[in-house]
């Protein structure tokens, strides 16, 4: 196959849709009486479970980890939680995956015990949400995955609301929007970087999102070639992305220049259309 023709093919395969939304529809699966805040996002209920709020990261605490410096209002976004539901009973529900590597359980928590019955469908903002509270109060950043992606638009869409009015941590430099110029300075860190992409660059392995001139030292997304079928029905095309601003979040590292690996579109805000 000549040179023209691979980039063609390869240019068709790539030039997917972007897979649409999950639904904001939520399995309620039991409840339980928190018995315990660890931190911003994570409770243990009476009967020894431990539930990490899926779809959200709080400032995190050291929680005895040699050499982690407490990031800002960790504090505060702990006390949140404890207000508002250490000794409570709270309702879970799932979207996604279950249970991660820790065994912790990844929930969705509401307040409200009467939201449904189990095995029903719920409403993400039914009743008293849990995320959506903290989200609206800037004390957590929307936080997703490729195998948890429900109710992620609506948490968007909360987070966006308090960053506009400079709520908890949207108040703080420290989780400052990055400039895609700045981002090497932020290495190993969960971030949301923002910029123009210049050229959308797919290979046999990986899609490569470049920010700049220069691959090897400027801002990168990179998704992997098996992520490819999170991005199918969404609406708009990866190859289309080249000249839009848009906003990313995930954890920065470094392959050449500074680089995010995008697992799934939600990661992705087009800032412009």
């Amino acid at each position: 196959m000549n040179t023209a023709v691979r980039h063609g093919v390869w240019l068709g395969f790539f030039a997917v849709l972007m897979a649409a939304p999950a639904a904001a529809e939520l399995v309620r699966a039991g409840s339980g009486v928190v018995r315990e805040v660890v931190d911003g996002d994570t409770v243990i209920l009476e009967d020894g479970r431990e539930i990490r709020l899926v779809g959200i990261q709080a400032p995190k605490l050291p929680l005895g980890r040699p050499n982690f410096r407490e990031w800002p209002l960790a504090r505060e976004a702990k006390a949140a939680l404890e207000a508002m539901v250490k000794g409570k009973r709270v309702t879970l529900s799932f979207g996604g995956r279950r249970r991660d590597r820790y065994r912790r359980w990844l929930a969705h928590l509401h307040l409200d015990g009467s939201a449904g019955s189990k095995g029903k469908e719920i409403a993400a903002g039914a009743g008293h949400w849990v995320q959506g509270q903290l989200l609206s109060r800037g004390l957590a950043r929307v936080y997703s995955f490729a195998d948890n992606r429900a109710a992620i638009a609506e948490m968007l869409a909360r987070e966006r609301a308090a960053r506009a009015a400079k709520r908890g941590i949207w108040g703080h430099a420290y989780y400052g929007i990055l400039d895609h110029g700045a981002a090497g300075r932020r290495l190993n860190s969960f971030q949301l970087v923002e910029g123009r992409i210049l050229v959308v660059a797919p290979t046999r392995s990986r899609t490569f999102l470049n920010f700049g001139q220069n691959w090897r030292t400027d801002f990168t997304i990179v998704i992997a070639r098996r992520n490819l079928r999170h991005f199918k029905d969404r609406g708009r095309v990866l190859v289309k992305l080249a000249g839009k601003r848009v906003r990313v979040r995930g954890w920065l590292k470094r392959r050449n220049g500074p680089m995010m690996a995008v697992t799934h579109p939600e990661q992705i805000e087009v800032l412009e259309r």
